[in-house]
């Protein structure tokens, strides 16, 4: 297991996730979402390849249209 951080929030974790897996855990596969991984913004290309390490730090922040 690993520990992140997640909009402030710590979680544990399966070691050798990928950001894109977690995403699907969360619930937030298909939504479109910015992500910043240890202070850096990261494109939807690199979510899937991109393995989370103990101690990262994640914003996921979710898109919604307005009006």
């Amino acid at each position: 297991m690993i520990t992140l951080t997640i909009n402030g929030e710590q979680q544990e974790v399966v070691k050798e996730l990928s950001l894109g897996s977690l995403l699907i855990n969360l619930g937030l596969g298909e939504k479109p979402v910015v992500v910043e991984l240890n202070r850096q913004a990261l494109s939807p290309s690199e979510f899937e390849k991109k393995i989370l390490n103990d101690g990262d730090e994640l914003e996921i922040i979710t898109i919604a249209a307005g009006g």
